[in-house]
């Protein structure tokens, strides 16, 4: 058969003129060079101008290439919301460079894995965690790694654990380093763990596509106004940041740094620095919602995006008559953060205001750069009605998926199935096609914004030598959202307090990992003596109601 030529092919080639690998890097060369005098970054005291941050980034990436890093090389970073975490996220990719932000609440075994299997060759450390980074890598045995201390006046406490500091990198780079830009926009940008649904942590891998596209969704799924000012509620380290770094440089906007995450500094931030964007999990929402009247003392309007577990319709409520505007969002690590979102519409605004947060609490519909979403049957991609009823498990697919998990082929392959990425959670779908989150199937377990494996708790309750058996479920709280229920058949003979379990557990893992609930009994099991978690749920909700 012979085949058709087609007069769109013949003599229209790729070439340099005509295209340019996406990546989110030119949102701050751009910004830079048209509002080099528009403000960048505050922190405190501190202000940047775009031309100046712009500048530090240059420097660094020049400075970090000058001492042998480049192309794919990771480069991790343990730190809070503070300018030089913001700044990595160019600087890094600029020479090539993979960004690996972690998780600062983890403990020192779980960032020494991150930091071996990620293959880091150097770690960027803000001194408030110099103590646990330092025993992560004496843990992990890299101690070729360049360790690059982040040293900041206003933070009172860490020492130096490294061969050189932020600034004496920044002395070192050239202002006028140009980057590379990316040979594909395929290449990978960042790495991102995520607990999954086994103790070891998975690592997501982002690619420069992905990032361009959702940072530019951001904008336009929230209508942000150029210039918006956004307050850095959210880690940067989550998802780095649901790719608001790079939404900001689009935007050419203002990033308000913060290390703490407090009602007062919130509210101060808000109304000085006259905030109009920020992101943050229920908790956050929840916090800020009960805090003393006299903390909110602003005018303008502020927006809010809201995503983890779903944020309780009272909450909405409460934030949105004090005048904070809630959008809320669904996405996973693989999904480069927020990929779905409950696009508001107008006609919904008649309703009552009990009624709107009961709309706003259901995830939504795909993002601009989402392809497919869809609820459908898990063995065979069949969707289910649309009747908000039927369970079946949520699949995304599109530019803002992941490239996959990194050393990982396995459970890349398991996670897209026939063409769709397998989110693990079970929800509906409604008629007016916007998906509802019903439960998880993986049984993670979120609480206050982070994602906690069931597995990971399980292993250290089982290291107590009174602990027969151990399941953990997710218990639902009005503060965290959800936090880690566990149910203990203790060995015979053994007697244990709740306390002193929950103690051991502290003193094994990460504080926000650690079970809040102990209960202790047999545990339900099938025929095949396998624990039905299902059951255990169940009972983990049912004692809200009696306590």
């Amino acid at each position: 058969m012979q085949t058709k030529h087609s007069i769109y092919e013949s003599g229209l080639e790729v070439t340099a003129a005509n295209y340019a690998a996406l990546t989110p890097l030119s949102f701050a060369e751009r910004t830079a060079a048209i509002y080099p005098e528009l403000t960048a970054v505050v922190y405190g005291d501190l202000r940047r101008t775009w031309g100046e941050t712009y500048e530090r980034m240059c420097r660094i990436a020049s400075a970090l290439a000058g001492r042998g890093l480049g192309k794919d090389d990771t480069v991790s970073v343990i730190a809070a919301n503070i300018p030089e975490m913001f700044e990595a996220h160019f600087a890094v990719p600029m020479i090539g460079a993979v960004l690996n932000t972690v998780n600062t609440r983890l403990d020192a075994e779980a960032i020494a894995f991150i930091l071996s299997h990620a293959e880091a060759k150097a770690v960027l450390v803000d001194p408030e965690f110099s103590d646990v980074v330092e025993r992560a890598i004496k843990i992990s045995g890299r101690r070729d790694m360049l360790v690059i201390d982040i040293e900041d006046a206003s933070y009172d406490g860490g020492h130096r654990i490294g061969s050189v500091t932020y600034d004496e990198l920044l002395a070192e780079g050239d202002p006028e380093f140009r980057y590379v830009p990316p040979e594909s926009e395929w290449d990978a940008i960042s790495l991102n763990y995520t607990s999954g649904t086994t103790g070891n942590p998975k690592g997501v891998v982002y690619h420069h596509r992905g990032a361009a596209l959702n940072a530019m969704s951001n904008i336009m799924t929230w209508g942000m106004a150029h210039h918006s000012r956004y307050l850095w509620t959210l880690p940067m380290f989550h998802c780095n940041g649901w790719c608001f770094p790079w939404t900001i440089a689009a935007n050419a906007g203002v990033c308000v740094c913060l290390r703490a995450v407090r009602a007062e500094p919130i509210y101060e931030a808000i109304r000085n620095e006259k905030v109009t964007h920020f992101c943050g999990a229920p908790i956050v929402l929840n916090m800020l919602a009960n805090a003393p009247d006299e903390l909110k003392d602003f005018s303008h309007q502020v927006k809010v995006m809201t995503a983890g577990a779903s944020p309780p319709a009272a909450v909405i409520e409460k934030m949105e008559a004090m005048g904070v505007e809630v959008t809320h969002v669904y996405g996973l690590t693989e999904t480069y953060g927020p990929s779905v979102v409950c696009a508001w519409k107008g006609a919904w605004n008649a309703r009552t205001a009990e009624e709107r947060a009961r709309l706003k609490a259901r995830q939504g519909v795909r993002n601009l750069a989402l392809a497919g979403l869809m609820v459908a049957d898990p063995e065979t991609l069949m969707p289910v009605p649309s009747d908000g009823e039927t369970l079946g498990e949520i699949f995304m697919r599109g530019n803002n998926v992941m490239k996959g998990y990194l050393k990982n082929p396995t459970a890349t392959d398991e996670s897209f199935n026939g063409g769709w990425f397998a989110s693990g959670d079970l929800g509906v779908m409604h008629p007016d096609g916007y998906v509802e989150l019903k439960d998880r199937s993986k049984d993670i377990i979120i609480s206050g914004g982070e994602n906690i494996s069931s597995v990971e708790v399980e292993d250290v309750l089982y290291k107590h030598p009174a602990v027969m058996e151990a399941a953990v479920v997710a218990r639902p709280d009005p503060k965290w959202g959800e936090t880690p229920c566990a149910f203990v058949e203790l060995k015979p003979g053994q007697e244990l307090e709740e306390a002193e379990l929950i103690a051991f557990c502290r003193q094994n893992m990460a504080h926000f990992k650690t079970p809040k609930t102990v209960v202790y009994g047999p545990l339900p099991k099938t025929s095949t003596g396998k624990i039905q978690k299902f059951l255990l749920r169940d009972q983990a909700r049912a004692l809200n109601e009696t306590k």
